[in-house]
């Protein structure tokens, strides 16, 4: 993951903060890793970069960053690399956070009674608002207690607990008898790699716990994850307060979260099983691929039509496709009709120009891709 994703520089810390305000979203800089004695200038550093920034809150685990964000007084969120796991550690980091992210081995009825004891006990955080418990509800798992994984820092001395993570665990592995020179597969060989958390068929049931906050990992994951994921869940949040969480709907959505980046899913700790199943799987089990077309050449926003400049893939009419930009984020549509030299066509073919109707906003220059279903050759 350190080396999968792109970190905002302090440069940019204030205009992603400002682009988040001006979207009425929130903004949260994250610094859940160990800090070293010659960490802590740099610290102080960013967390005053981050004051000066308006960013909402601080997501932290070690101490020192907690006590100096707390001196400048910055909103702080207890990391679930804290790995909390009852109300007292709860008690004990709610005079310095407003919200707390449990550890993700607790299960659904250890979240209840901490959130039952903060609301009988009226346990305020520094904002003086009762603590707000977050949980995870979707996306990796780390085989470690909470993260806290030392397999990278072992094998290569780049260190998890630094942000540094080169995801050792994913990879397959046997064991050697040394005396004889026998190899042996173990299971499926990923013996380290869990599938992904997924707890939409059941986020009634933890909204029922008093939870306050769903969150969604996604570090390092692409425009259309991102949106995909937190579309169906938001839909499903909704759903759940409109009293229309059913069924139906939930088979619909586990098809769309199928269809971007997995290593398949589980219900992780939560429902008291036991640890989750392995992937099985190095590589991505996501039931829909991208391929490559080329770039938005402009949009019309009164005619609801895209000009397309086509450098890869060609389109055909009927083909899913999704558009991806700085700006635009990612938005998905289909081609319903396609017009080239202006002749209507079936195909575009290559290194030519087309135009489509295209009913959300697209950008100049956005990236436009394929949307195929894969054929997945898994055992």
């Amino acid at each position: 993951r350190a080396r999968a994703s792109h970190n905002f520089t302090l440069e940019e810390l204030k205009e992603v903060a400002q682009t988040c305000r001006e979207h009425g979203v929130r903004s949260y800089l994250t610094m859940n890793t160990l800090l070293y004695q010659h960490d802590l200038v740099l610290m102080r550093n960013i967390l005053d970069a981050a004051k000066a920034a308006n960013v909402s809150a601080i997501i932290i685990q070690d101490i020192a960053a907690i006590q100096y964000a707390r001196s400048i007084g910055l909103s702080i969120h207890a990391s679930t690399q804290l790995s909390i796991s009852n109300y007292e550690a709860v008690k004990f980091y709610a005079q310095f956070a407003d919200t707390i992210v449990l550890a993700r081995e607790v299960d659904m009825e250890m979240m209840r009674e901490i959130c039952v004891s903060i609301k009988k006990d009226r346990l305020k955080g520094p904002a003086g608002e009762l603590v707000r418990i977050e949980v995870f509800v979707h996306g990796a798992l780390c085989i470690a207690q909470s993260g806290r994984c030392q397999m990278s820092l072992i094998t290569t001395n780049t260190s998890a607990q630094r942000g540094a993570c080169l995801q050792e665990c994913r990879k397959k592995y046997k064991i050697t008898d040394e005396e004889t020179g026998t190899e042996m597969i173990v299971e499926n060989g990923y013996v380290l790699s869990p599938t992904d958390l997924c707890c939409l068929s059941f986020l009634d049931k933890l909204a029922e716990t008093g939870v306050a906050v769903f969150k969604i990992e996604g570090r390092g994951k692409t425009a259309d994850y991102v949106s995909k994921v937190v579309q169906v869940y938001r839909e499903a949040r909704d759903a759940i307060k409109e009293g229309t969480f059913v069924q139906e709907k939930i088979e619909v959505w586990m098809e769309e979260l199928k269809s971007v980046y997995n290593r398949g899913f589980s219900d992780g700790y939560y429902l008291g099983r036991k640890l989750p199943e392995w992937s099985g799987y190095y590589r991505n089990k996501a039931t829909d691929e991208k391929f490559y077309v080329g770039e938005v050449k402009h949009y019309f926003p009164k005619l609801k039509v895209a000009e397309l400049n086509i450098l890869a893939h060609e389109l055909k009419k009927g083909d899913r496709v999704v558009v991806m930009g700085k700006t635009t984020g990612a938005v998905f549509g289909s081609v319903e009709n396609m017009i080239k030299d202006e002749v209507t066509v079936e195909s575009s073919g290559k290194q030519c120009f087309v135009t489509i109707p295209f009913s959300e906003t697209v950008r100049e220059h956005d990236k436009v891709y394929l949307v195929k279903t894969r054929t997945l050759n898994v055992l």
